[in-house]
Formats: C-alpha cells, sequence, structure tokens
C-alpha cells in the first residue's frame, strides 16, 4: 500500500525539512499582501484560478517529464477532491475576503486552520485523540475568534465584516480537511506532481466559478497595473511552485499539527507586512484576539511535539515447567560454585 510504502523511506535531512518549513512560514505570509495587490484590478476568482492553472500546469508537465510517473485513476479523484477543497474553497475564499477585510487580518483567520486540524484528525477513522493542552489550545483559539468576531456581529462595530469572518473560518475548515485527508488518499509518490495535480483541479473550479460569476465582464485589460501583474506573477512563483510544493510535501513527512504551525506565523508575517507596506490599522481588540488565537495554537503545536505515551506492553505468563526452580534466596549450587569465570 502506498502508505506503507512512504513510511519505509528515509527520513529527510532537518536541513531540507528546516527550508521548507521557511518557505511556507515566510512566503506564505507575504502572498496575503500580494493577493491584496492582485485583485486591486483583477477579479478574485479569475486571478486565483489563474495563478494555479499556470503553476499547476508547470508543475505537472515538469514533474512527467523528470519522472515518466503516469497517476493513476485513483490518484486523479483523490488530488481533485483535496484540491478543490484546499485551493478552491480555502484559497479562493480568502481571495474573495481580501476584498472585504484587511489581508493581515485574514491570515489571523487562516490561523484556526491548526484548531481545525486537530479536530478533524480526532474524527476521522483511527484518529489521534487530543491531548489536554490541545483541548486548551482549542478553546483558546476559539475564545480568540468570538472575541474578533462576536463584538461585530452583536453590534454596529464596522472593524470587522461578518461575512468576509465567516467565509474565512470556512475556508479554514476546508483547507484543514484537505490538509488531513491528502495523508491518507491515494496519492502519487512525486510530491511535484501531486501539487500540480492539486493546483490544476482547484484552478479549474477557481476559473468556472470566475466565469459563472461574471468576472469576465468586470475584467478590464487595459486597466490591469502592472503591480496587479508583478503580484499575480509573485503568487505563482513563490506562493503557489515554491510554498505550497513545500507544504505539500512536508505533510508526507511531518504530523498535520506540525505542519499546521505555519498558521501562527503567516498572520504575524503578514500583519507586519500589512502594516508597514499597505497602511492597514489594527484596533486593540483585533490585536488582543490575535495574541489568544496564536497562544491556542502555539499551545497545539506543543502538545503535538510531546511523543505519545507508550501503552504498557503486557507481560507473557511465566512459564510452567514439571521442576520446581528454587526460591529466590536459595544459596548456589556447588557445581554453580565452581563454574569457570568468562575471561
Amino acid at each position: 500500500m502506498t502508505t506503507a510504502i512512504t513510511d519505509a523511506r528515509p527520513r529527510p535531512s532537518r536541513t531540507r525539512i528546516a527550508l521548507a518549513f521557511a518557505a511556507v512560514y515566510l512566503v506564505w505570509g507575504s502572498t496575503y499582501l500580494a493577493i491584496l495587490y492582485a485583485i486591486e484590478t483583477i477579479p478574485p476568482f479569475l486571478m486565483a484560478g489563474t495563478r494555479f492553472l499556470i503553476a499547476g500546469g508547470v508543475l505537472y508537465l515538469w514533474a512527467r517529464l523528470t519522472s515518466g510517473a503516469r497517476p493513476t485513476k485513483a490518484q486523479w479523484v483523490a488530488t481533485a477532491l483535496t484540491g478543490i477543497l484546499m485551493l478552491a474553497v480555502g484559497n479562493g475564499a480568502v481571495t474573495w475576503s481580501e476584498q472585504r477585510i484587511p489581508s493581515g487580518l485574514a491570515a489571523l483567520f487562516v490561523a484556526t486552520v491548526a484548531l481545525w486540524m486537530v479536530l478533524l484528525e480526532f474524527l476521522r477513522k483511527n484518529g489521534t485523540r487530543p491531548t489536554r493542552l490541545s483541548i486548551i489550545g482549542l478553546l483558546l483559539g476559539f475564545g480568540g475568534v468570538a472575541l474578533l468576531v462576536g463584538p461585530a456581529a452583536l453590534s454596529s462595530a464596522e472593524d470587522v465584516d461578518v461575512l468576509a469572518a465567516l467565509v474565512l473560518i470556512g475556508a479554514s475548515l476546508s483547507w484543514a480537511a484537505g490538509s488531513v485527508y491528502s495523508r491518507v488518499l491515494a496519492r502519487p509518490a512525486s510530491a511535484a506532481l501531486g501539487s500540480g495535480m492539486q493546483m490544476l483541479a482547484g484552478g479549474i473550479v477557481l476559473a468556472i466559478v470566475g466565469v459563472s460569476s461574471g468576472e469576465v465582464g468586470r475584467l478590464d485589460v487595459g486597466a490591469v497595473t502592472t503591480r496587479s501583474i508583478l503580484s499575480l506573477a509573485y503568487l505563482i512563483v513563490f506562493g503557489s511552485l515554491v510554498g505550497f510544493t513545500a507544504y505539500a510535501w512536508l505533510l508526507r513527512v511531518c504530523t498535520p499539527a506540525a505542519v499546521a504551525t505555519y498558521a501562527y506565523v503567516n498572520p504575524m508575517v503578514a500583519m507586519l507586512l500589512g502594516w508597514l507596506i499597505a497602511g492597514e490599522e489594527f484596533g486593540p481588540r483585533m490585536i488582543v484576539a490575535a495574541a489568544i488565537i496564536l497562544s491556542g495554537v502555539a499551545l497545539i503545536n506543543r502538545a503535538s511535539a510531546r511523543p505519545a505515551p507508550r501503552p504498557a506492553e503486557p507481560q507473557a505468563p511465566p512459564e510452567r515447567s514439571s521442576r520446581l526452580a528454587p526460591p529466590p534466596s536459595a544459596a548456589p549450587t556447588a557445581k554453580a560454585r565452581k563454574a569457570p569465570r568468562p575471561v
């Protein structure tokens, strides 16, 4: 089976894992600002669909030419499912939401991916039961989300768009589901091939949504700015080809909860860049909620880093013998006393 083959492979070096985490942490943290600039003059779903169709096509062709592997029907179904969950629904919703809320705030909502992954990992068949520390992290994380969204939903406060917030929470759940189940579904041996297939599936769905929602008619090619084009190029090369491929590879060699730690690094990077470059402002309630959410995610990461307690192995019953064994306090026999010592 595929799982057995994957587990039998030697664990990659720490340097390679560290570089992959750096790509996911830093590059993905900057993509929120790139999305904000890209959708200034390009409709969101067409922009996201173009991004993943180009990146997915490049990855798929490169992987096919270098490895010669041909994906099976089961692998296409599995990668299409996870690609739709993670890219079409997850990333597509993030792209749409950034029309209504700051890019750093969108990244903060996406931090709840780590919370959903713990719950989904527990609910799936043969999943991992959350520890007490993970449960505390879940309560903190969702409490921070309630603090962030609740006042805006129950009052006339307009600092947080409630609809965009709810869409982002659903996007995080969808991304977490795709991440968890990508580990147990059939997948190609090549991480690049699997990533390309996921991007193609997600890009096709996003393009269909963009066309069906009338974005083609709203696209003014002459009005597309250089900043939007450069931002789209950055998303294709770094956000997709580098970042997503590193993420998909990490899911193969690390636990889902460990990979999900990017969710509390990305918001800090995104909020810092949004504040420094785009002039985004964050009120006191947002800062407190961010601290609570990220603390919850940090607790979940700490809990996942602890080794699971090993169950006590049952001891075999003592063998019965026709001869009676001497009592423990019995003195050694003369034969035993005269036995030569090993040199």
